[in-house]
């Protein structure tokens, strides 16, 4: 959507709030449970478009995520004793602490395997550490669940170091109170590093059977990766360049491609 229709809507719906004499305040407490879900949501995909990036020339967008991170925060103090609230919180500062080691300094992806997680940010990690505890106080939800995977990674060393089988545990966790395609494919993605790649593929290939994910390069992308360590080289650069051709962004693409042609 270009960005003048976005500006005139909201200015078309400031209007409408002003002229409806809503007023601005907190809801009373027995309607924040009932768009509490809607508000995680809505500052869920702002963070998740601001870590990677759908579309352009640039694989993160730090100043929507950023922002979604302020939102987070604002929320969790508006409403401290919502396990979510501080889930969704520990989510965004785990991943966002992991921003500056994910690019190089021409704007390039650097994959998890390659980065210096010295540059990482660590301040971010512990507040995020801090905030996942307070989520866990009456059980882990599906942004809990998240940050927990979240806080696995930021606590290894390397990737060969990280708690491959926790965070296998935590995506089957994750798929029993938020089923998706996509915390299936993250799954097969945790079982390739935990038991090897032909368990994995074969989570992948049931994800395709049923055509969960139409159109998405996610899918091919972690399939090529796949059939690449199983040796399978023409069929994994075959899914690759699928992949690229699907892919947006173009940061994300470049990757694909540079995997597909090593492949040759």
């Amino acid at each position: 959507m270009p960005v003048p229709t976005v500006q005139a809507r909201i200015t078309r719906g400031k209007k409408t709030i002003a002229a409806a004499g809503v007023p601005f305040e907190l809801p009373p407490a027995a309607e924040r449970r009932e768009r509490l879900g809607g508000v995680l949501s809505v500052i869920y995909v702002i963070f998740t478009e601001g870590a990677t990036a759908t579309s352009g020339d640039g694989l993160l967008r730090p100043d929507v995520a950023y922002e979604a991170v302020r939102l987070a925060r604002t929320l969790a103090a508006l409403l401290p004793d919502e396990p979510e609230v501080h889930g969704l919180l520990a989510l965004c500062e785990l991943t966002a602490a992991r921003f500056p080691a994910r690019t190089g300094r021409d704007g390039s992806p650097v994959l998890l395997d390659d980065q210096d997680r010295r540059r990482w940010d660590y301040s971010a990690i512990r507040r995020g550490t801090a905030a996942l505890a307070k989520a866990a106080s009456r059980g882990l939800g599906p942004y809990g669940l998240q940050a927990a995977i979240a806080a696995t990674h930021a606590a290894a060393p390397s990737v060969e170091a990280t708690d491959w089988d926790r965070i296998v545990v935590l995506f089957e966790a994750l798929g029993r109170v938020a089923p998706s395609p996509v915390v299936e494919l993250n799954r097969a993605v945790a079982v390739a590093m935990s038991s090897g790649p032909a368990q994995a593929l074969a989570i992948v290939d049931e994800l395709i059977a049923a055509d969960r994910l139409p159109g998405s390069h996610l899918v091919p992308t972690v399939r090529g990766e796949l059939l690449a360590r199983l040796g399978r080289r023409s069929e994994a650069r075959a899914e690759l360049e699928l992949a690229a051709r699907l892919c947006a962004n173009q940061r994300e693409r470049s990757v694909l491609l540079h995997k597909a042609a090593m492949l040759h």
